[in-house]
């Protein structure tokens, strides 16, 4: 069994930031892939930022929406990624859900159970 667990959501002012957690345990073979998803309410779910081990390199990838405000980083000895999220917007507001890929079987997606950010004044 794989565990995704997520945390640092909360209520921040538009302009702030927040830096979320996610990490991933349990009977995992190789992670290939980590990333962060949201679902605003009466929407789809949407990525928001991925990133892929290559190596010992780590590849990020990132919605338009957030460019240049939010910034995905990995720390692989853990299994863990982290989203740094500056400038926040109030349409940023979300329930952010961690996702894991690996290359055992069953290999997923392997999904948290989500961590809510509200951004309001």
């Amino acid at each position: 069994q794989v565990q995704v667990v997520e945390s640092g959501g909360g209520l921040v002012q538009p302009g702030g930031s927040l830096r979320l957690s996610c990490a991933a345990s349990g009977a995992i073979t190789s992670v290939n892939a980590m990333g962060w998803y949201r679902q605003a309410p009466g929407k789809e779910r949407e990525l928001v930022a991925a990133i892929i081990s290559a190596g010992s390199a780590n590849i990020a990838d990132y919605a338009d929406s957030v460019k240049g405000r939010f910034t995905i980083s990995r720390d692989n000895a853990k299994n863990t990624i982290y989203l740094q999220m500056n400038s926040l917007k109030p349409e940023d507001t979300a329930v952010y859900y961690c996702k894991v890929d690996q290359t055992g079987w069953p290999p997923g997606p392997y999904w948290g159970q989500g961590t809510q950010v509200t951004v309001s004044s």
